[in-house]
Parts: structure tokens; C-alpha cells; sequence
């Protein structure tokens, strides 16, 4: 019986001391447990660290034409006139330049495929305008 009593009071001491945590190991054990991330919308101080905003100086029409435009326009895929061809650009230059800049904009499928803002669903209009500007430019 008395070995008895001794393996509970055993048992008794060791669950009693799992939870007898110091200071020390019970930060240890939140650190461990945390959230691998934390979302930080701008102007919530909660997070520590300022937090970076979304945006920054607007792309050059060059930046844009290198990013979403010359996978289609360097080659020609799908009937996209190719940067340099100044044959085709001219043609396409004849409707004006308001009329580029809105089918660049919104898109247009006419003749072959012209997705709006070439995908680059993260350009502002102005961008998109600018890589038109700077294809015109570069296929005179």
C-alpha cells in the first residue's frame, strides 16, 4: 500500500511541477505557440514596425512595356503588332492616340487579342498609356 501511496504522490508531483512553469519557460512556450504571420493594415500601430505602403513612383511606359507588354508584342503572338514594325504601328496610329490608349485600356479584340491593360491588372491607366506612348515611340 505504501508503494502505492508513493507512485501518486509521484504522479501528483510531476503534473503539479508541469504546471509550476517559471517565467522564463512559460515566454519560451508563447514563442513557440505564436502565429507564423501577422496581417498589418496601414495606419494600425498595433503591429510595431511601420508598415510599408502599397504603390511608390508611378512605372515608366518602358518599365511596363518590359513587364507585360513584350510577351506579345516582341513576337507578334496572337496578332499583336511587334514593337519596331512601323508599317503596322502606322496603321494603328491613324485611329489616334485617345483611341490606342482606351483600347490598351479596356482591351480589345477586334483584330487578334488585346487583353485590357495587357494584364497588368496592377497598372494604373496612366501606366498603361505611358508603355502605349513608348511603343509608338520606339516604331516610327
Amino acid at each position: 500500500m505504501l508503494k502505492k501511496l508513493a507512485a501518486a504522490f509521484g504522479l501528483v508531483m510531476v503534473c503539479v511541477s508541469a504546471w509550476a512553469l517559471t517565467d522564463k519557460q512559460i515566454a519560451e512556450v508563447e514563442s513557440r505557440i505564436q502565429p507564423a504571420g501577422k496581417v498589418c493594415l496601414q495606419g494600425d500601430n498595433s503591429c510595431g514596425a511601420a508598415v510599408a505602403s502599397v504603390g511608390g513612383a508611378p512605372k515608366s511606359g518602358e518599365e511596363v512595356y518590359k513587364a507585360s507588354c513584350q510577351g506579345c508584342h516582341a513576337s507578334g503572338a496572337g496578332g499583336a503588332p511587334k514593337l519596331g514594325d512601323a508599317a503596322d504601328w502606322a496603321k494603328r496610329a491613324e485611329k489616334g492616340v485617345d483611341t490606342l490608349h482606351k483600347h490598351a485600356i479596356e482591351g480589345f479584340t477586334d483584330i487578334g487579342m488585346m487583353p485590357a491593360k495587357g494584364l497588368c491588372m496592377s497598372c494604373s491607366d496612366e501606366e498603361v498609356m505611358a508603355a502605349v506612348d513608348y511603343i509608338l515611340e520606339n516604331s516610327k
